[in-house]
């Protein structure tokens, strides 16, 4: 099994280290920065030899050329973004498989945040970049309501214990939201709480399981596209 940590970069990014002990391989998910990934790397003794990137955006690669430089890794990516991702060695896409160490990954194309936007599915752990945070889903930048209905069905046909690794600490906000769309959900009344908790001692709440997300996240409990088009909408002009 993969021993992953949360890096919290920027104001709500976090980085993710992927480290597999019998190889020694260590894989970074969507560096937004290279000096603090670098630094936890070093301070485990951990060999970065690969970063996984979700998408284009500047948050999610800005430190892809940085730690290539410091450390040789070799760059994945999605085809459909490959010429806006620095430094991208292999471009991957749906069905594709990546590893690390003996720990094999799917790739699944999940376009909605951007249009060539891909996740990470290994076992027990979906890298889901911007397209699934904890009570919300990713921003319509390049994509449809349809892509993002789809793909959201995709990541919850995974096993329910699946943790999700996110890119953003957004939980807070997006429980704020969730608890006006489902005001008489007991299961998100008690999450959003154990989210306040959790934020005012500064712990982060990611990850999540998928388990959690079907009980509690307004978009992956949408029961039509229209209906997570709406809530989108609303999200987008939210003010928590």
């Amino acid at each position: 099994m993969l021993d992953i940590i949360g890096i919290p970069v920027l104001t709500d990014n976090y980085v993710w280290l992927a480290h597999d002990a019998d190889s020694g391989e260590t894989a970074v998910i969507d560096p937004a920065v290279a000096g603090p990934v670098l630094e936890v790397a070093t301070s485990r003794n951990w060999k970065i030899t690969q970063i996984l990137n979700t998408h284009w955006h500047p948050d999610h690669v800005g430190g892809n050329a940085e730690i290539v430089a410091a450390t040789g890794a070799v760059v994945t990516g999605p085809r459909g973004e490959a010429a806006k991702i620095p430094h991208i060695t292999r471009a991957v896409g749906e069905g594709d498989e990546v590893r690390i160490g003996a720990n094999v990954g799917r790739v699944i194309d999940c376009p909605a945040h951007t249009a060539g936007h891909i996740a990470y599915a290994f076992e027990g752990a979906l890298f889901a970049g911007d397209t699934l945070f904890a009570m919300g889903c990713g921003r319509l930048f390049e994509g449809t309501a349809e892509q993002m209905h789809a793909a959201l069905a995709r990541f919850m046909a995974l096993p329910p214990r699946t943790l999700v690794y996110c890119a953003h600490e957004y939980t807070q906000s997006n429980a704020r939201f969730a608890v006006t769309v489902e005001p008489d959900n007991e299961a998100l009344l008690k999450r959003a709480e154990a989210v306040d908790r959790l934020r005012a001692r500064g712990e982060p709440t990611v990850p999540f399981s998928l388990a959690m997300e079907a009980a509690t996240n307004p978009f992956v409990r949408a029961g039509s596209v229209e209906e997570l088009a709406r809530r989108r909408a609303a999200k987008d002009v939210f003010r928590s």
